[in-house]
C-alpha cells in the first residue's frame, strides 16, 4: 500500500532519520514513537505529502486516499458542528448540489416531451444512483453516531463550531477523518483532548479500522490497546517490530542482550585472529596463511549493538513550608458562562497531602474548578485556602503563555528571582535544555520541549500544593514516567486534571468525577473509579431487568413473551459473571506486570493471553448491549 525507501530529512544540519526504510500494509496499526524531537510529526507530514524529504523514495497506491489529524487545525468560522462534520462527504454534498439543481429545473419546465428536458431526468436517476452508492442516505446517521461516540451531545449539534475550545474542535476535525473511510489515517496525539470514555469508544473504533493507521502517542495503554507494530524512531534510526508498546519493549531489550553477546563472541574471535596474524606474520613460511587471516578479517560484517537514547529529564517538586491541616475548601461554589452552566453549589474540602485526580467528560467543569482555585476566574460561592498554602498551577495550555521570541534561557532568568537565579542553569540542564539548547527560542521547540520548559519555570517559585491541568499532553513517553515519579515522591497535596489512565494508575488517593455541574467522590485510584462506574452500570441494568420481570397488570405478557423474557435474564446474569470474573483476571494480570514486570514479561504466552481476555471482554460487552437491547424491546 505505502513503500518508504531510504527516506532521509535533516534539521539545522542533523539527521532526524537517515536512509530509513519501512513498509505500511492494510491492517497495520502503528504507534510510531519516539522522543520529543525525534522526528516523529515530520514524519507523519510527510507521509501525508504535506513536506518534501530531503531524500529517499515513497511509492503509493493510486488514488490512496490519506486522512491526517494534526496538532493545530484551521477552522473556517460560522459553521455548524454538524455542517463542518459534513465537510468530510465532498463527493456526496456535490451529488446533494446537483441534485437540488436538477430538481428546481424539473419542477419550473414545462416542456416535458423536449429532448433536454428527458436528459434531466436520466442525469437525475444517474446521480441519484452514484448518491446511493455514495452512501448518501446514510452519512448524516453515521455523523450523529460518530460525534457522540467522541462526546457530543445532539443539542451540540447546531452550535456553532466558535462557541467550541480547540479541545473540541480537534473533535470535529477527528470525527470528520474518521467518516471519509480514508486508506491511511495519521493520528498526532489522537487522545490529547479526549476524555477517558472518549479514548475508550476511539480506541474500539480503530480497531476495527480496515486500513493502515499510524499514530503518534505517548500514551501507553492506548498503544497496547489499538496497535499491533511499533515503530521507534531512535538516534537517526528505526526500530520496527510487529507487536504494540509494551511487547515492543520487551523485543527490544531481548534484542540488545543478543546483540552484546554475538558482539562478545564476535571480538572474542577477532582477538583471536588477529594473535594468529601477529604469530604467523614472522615466519616466512605462514606469511600466505597470515594474508588469508587478514583478508578474512577484512570481510567481517562487525556486530553493532543499537543505541539508545536513554537521556531523560531529572525532576523533584520540593514542598516549601507545611500548610495547614486542609488546604482548600470550596462552600456552595457555582460557575456560569453566559448561559451555560458548568458549576452548581459545589462543596469540596481537600486535606493535607492528599493525592486528587479530577476525571471526567470535557466541558463539565474541571479545569473551570481548578481555575477557581488558583484565583484565575471569578465565581459564586465561598472559597478558602489554608494557612501557609503556596500553590504551583500548570494549566492546560500553560505552553502558549510562553514567549516564542524569547530564549528558553531568558524564559527563565525572567521567572527566576534573587534566591534562585543562580540555579537556572543547573535546572534548564536537569531538564534536557543543555549548552545551546537553552539558546533556542521558544517558538522553535516542539510541544514536548515546550512543556519541559513550563514545568522547569514551575520550579522556580515556592509551592506545597501542585495543581496540574493535563501536564502529560505532548510529554513524550520517557518524560512521563519522570513526571510520574516526581508527582509520587511529591510530599505535598495534588490536584491533577488528566485523561490519560496509565498516567493516573496507582498516582492519586482519591479520584472526584465531575458531571452534570457537580462532583462524586470515589475513595480510590483511577482504576477503582472505573471498575466502580461498570458496576453502578451493570446494577441499573440489574434494576431495568428487574422492573422487566414484573408482570404488567393492563398488558399481560405472552406465555411466549414470558419464556424469551426468562431465557435472555438467564443469558444475562451468564453474561454478566463471565464480565465479573475476566476484569478479575485482568486486574490480576495487571498487577502482575505492576509488581514483577521484568518476570512477567518474559513469559511469551503472558501477553498473547492478556490480550485475548481484552478481547473477550470487549466481545462480551457487546454481547451484554445486545440481549440487553432485546430485553428492553419485550418488556
Amino acid at each position: 500500500m505505502l513503500n518508504i525507501h531510504n527516506l532521509s530529512i535533516s534539521f539545522q544540519g542533523e539527521y532526524l532519520f537517515e536512509e530509513i526504510t519501512f513498509k505500511l500494509g492494510p491492517g497495520d496499526r502503528i504507534g510510531l514513537i519516539g522522543k520529543n524531537g525525534a522526528g516523529k510529526s515530520t514524519m507523519l507530514r510527510i507521509l501525508s505529502k504535506e513536506q518534501e524529504a530531503d531524500s529517499g523514495q515513497i511509492a503509493a497506491d493510486k488514488d490512496m486516499r490519506i486522512g491526517f489529524l494534526k496538532q493545530d487545525i484551521d477552522f473556517d468560522l460560522g459553521k455548524t458542528v454538524l455542517e463542518e462534520s459534513y465537510q468530510a462527504f465532498k463527493e456526496i454534498k456535490k451529488c446533494e448540489a446537483q441534485l437540488e439543481d436538477i430538481n428546481t429545473q424539473l419542477a419550473e419546465r414545462t416542456d416535458y416531451e423536449s429532448e433536454t428536458y428527458h436528459q434531466l431526468m436520466v442525469d437525475l436517476n444517474d446521480i441519484q444512483h452514484q448518491y446511493e452508492i455514495l452512501g448518501g442516505y446514510n452519512y448524516q446517521g453515521e455523523t450523529e453516531k460518530i460525534l457522540q461516540g467522541l462526546g457530543f451531545k445532539r443539542e451540540d449539534f447546531d452550535k456553532l463550531t466558535d462557541t467550541f475550545s480547540g479541545g473540541w474542535r480537534m473533535r470535529i476535525e477527528l470525527a470528520k477523518l474518521l467518516l471519509q473511510n480514508n486508506d491511511l489515517l495519521l493520528l498526532d496525539e489522537p487522545t490529547n483532548h479526549l476524555d477517558i470514555e472518549s479514548i475508550i469508544w476511539l480506541e474500539n473504533f480503530l480497531k476495527g479500522y480496515t486500513g493502515a493507521v499510524v499514530i503518534v502517542s505517548h500514551d501507553k495503554m492506548f498503544l497496547d490497546n489499538v496497535t499491533n507494530r511499533t515503530i521507534e524512531i531512535s538516534l537517526g534510526r528505526i526500530y520496527d517490530y510487529n507487536k504494540p508498546y509494551s511487547q515492543f519493549l520487551v523485543l527490544r531489550k531481548e534484542m540488545k542482550i543478543q546483540q552484546l553477546a554475538a558482539q562478545k563472541n564476535q571480538e572474542k574471535q577477532i582477538q583471536q585472529t588477529e594473535k594468529l596474524i601477529e604469530k604467523f606474520r614472522a615466519k616466512a613460511s605462514k606469511a600466505t596463511m597470515a594474508q588469508s587471516l587478514i583478508k578474512k578479517l577484512d570481510k567481517i560484517d562487525r556486530i553493532e549493538v543499537d543505541e539508545d537514547d536513554n537521556s531523560v529529564m531529572s525532576l523533584k517538586f520540593p514542598v516549601s513550608i507545611t500548610p495547614g491541616k486542609v488546604v482548600v475548601e470550596l462552600e456552595n461554589v457555582s460557575k456560569r458562562y453566559g448561559d451555560l452552566q458548568v458549576l452548581h453549589n459545589v462543596n469540596l474540602a481537600v486535606p493535607r497531602d492528599i493525592k486528587t485526580a479530577f476525571v471526567g467528560q470535557n466541558g463539565q467543569g474541571k479545569s473551570t474548578l481548578a481555575k477557581i482555585i488558583v484565583g484565575e476566574i471569578k465565581h459564586e460561592g465561598k472559597l478558602n485556602l489554608g494557612h501557609n498554602v503556596q500553590i504551583g498551577y500548570f494549566a492546560q495550555n500553560q505552553a502558549e503563555y510562553l514567549d516564542g521570541n524569547k530564549t528558553v534561557l531568558d524564559t527563565m532568568i525572567d521567572a527566576a528571582n534573587e534566591t534562585n537565579r543562580s540555579k537556572v542553569r543547573d535546572i534548564l540542564g536537569s531538564f534536557l535544555f543543555r549548552g545551546e539548547e537553552a539558546e533556542k527560542y521558544v517558538r522553535v521547540l516542539s510541544g514536548g520541549e515546550r512543556n519541559r520548559l513550563a514545568l522547569a519555570k514551575l520550579l522556580l517559585q515556592p509551592l506545597n500544593v501542585l495543581i496540574m491541568d493535563e501536564p502529560t499532553n505532548h510529554l513524550d513517553i520517557k518524560s512521563k514516567n519522570v513526571l510520574k515519579e516526581a508527582l509520587t515522591q511529591f510530599e505535598g497535596t495534588l490536584i491533577l486534571v488528566s485523561h490519560d489512565r496509565d498516567f493516573l494508575q496507582g498516582l492519586t488517593d482519591t479520584v472526584y468525577e465531575f458531571k452534570d455541574q457537580n462532583i462524586k467522590e470515589y475513595l480510590g485510584d483511577i482504576d477503582f473509579y472505573l471498575e466502580q462506574r461498570n458496576l453502578e452500570n451493570l446494577r441499573e441494568a440489574e434494576k431495568r431487568t428487574v422492573i422487566a420481570d414484573k408482570p404488567k397488570e393492563s398488558n399481560k405478557q405472552s406465555y411466549e413473551d414470558q419464556k424469551k423474557l426468562k431465557s435472555l435474564n438467564n443469558k444475562l446474569s451468564n453474561i454478566e459473571s463471565k464480565i465479573n470474573q475476566l476484569e478479575k483476571d485482568i486486574k490480576a494480570d495487571d498487577l502482575k506486570l505492576a509488581t514483577d514486570y521484568d518476570k512477567t514479561a518474559s513469559d511469551p504466552k503472558f501477553f498473547d493471553d492478556y490480550q485475548k481476555k481484552k478481547k473477550s471482554l470487549s466481545k462480551l460487552m457487546e454481547d451484554w448491549e445486545t440481549v440487553q437491547f432485546d430485553l428492553d424491546a419485550i418488556s
